[in-house]
């Protein structure tokens, strides 16, 4: 199980800036044992942006949102009200942003982060892949993960070792940049690339006190 914990709505407001239509992707998968989602938090949610003057435009749960082609075939039910939304809200793991975005055309943002649970705690079929760091910043790359496609997990754009959108550590190995930059100009969402990401707080790395803390953490330490 990925562990996730909720944004603060003020950050998921920023990040939606002035898209006022919005669709909620939900999974039920992770987020909803973690009780940082299901069909309760995603209603939540959705009044939560109404009260802030967007526009819900519709909402979906799909069972497990690290599945691309089942969040193909579950979003496909949905086109009308995507067609209509000017961004998509996903209530998942990074990797779920990530896959949701890599099947729309249009900004996807998390409305949750993905803290560490000292290693990986699932498993995914697709190229998408979580650091578990704790700040996610998905809203201003396209839904692409710098951490993670980025050889050198740079968090402001391409080392001077890339060419022609390759990267200088492996060859054949596409620039995480660059495919950041293509999602971006594909989206008409360039000025995001511009934006400067605050040096990354390590310690989010770590496992939370609160998360070590809870019933399912003493799970793994009991003795059945």
């Amino acid at each position: 199980m990925l562990v996730t914990e909720e944004k603060p709505v003020k950050e998921v407001l920023g990040a939606l800036g002035a898209d006022k239509k919005v669709f909620i992707v939900g999974c039920a998968g992770c987020p909803e044992g973690w009780e940082t989602g299901g069909p309760a938090k995603v209603a939540a949610l959705a009044d939560q942006l109404r009260a802030k003057e967007k526009d819900v435009v519709g909402t979906t749960m799909i069972d497990f949102l690290c599945n691309k082609a089942l969040v193909g075939l579950r979003l496909s039910r949905c086109l009308d009200a995507l067609k209509a939304a000017d961004a998509v809200l996903v209530v998942s793991c990074g990797v779920g942003v990530q896959a949701t975005a890599a099947m729309v055309d249009r900004p996807c943002h998390p409305a949750l982060n993905t803290i560490s649970s000292a290693g990986f705690q699932g498993l995914w079929p697709s190229s998408e892949r979580c650091g578990q760091c704790g700040e996610c910043v998905l809203s201003s790359t396209g839904g692409i993960c710098p951490i993670t496609t980025c050889a050198k997990s740079l968090l402001n754009g391409s080392c001077g070792g890339s060419h022609e959108g390759t990267c200088e550590v492996e060859k054949h190995r596409p620039c995480g940049w660059f495919l950041i930059y293509e999602r971006l100009k594909a989206l008409g969402k360039l000025d995001d690339y511009k934006k400067i990401q605050a040096i990354r707080d390590h310690k989010k790395m770590d496992i939370p006190l609160k998360s070590r803390s809870t019933i399912r953490w003493a799970l793994e330490a009991k003795q059945f």
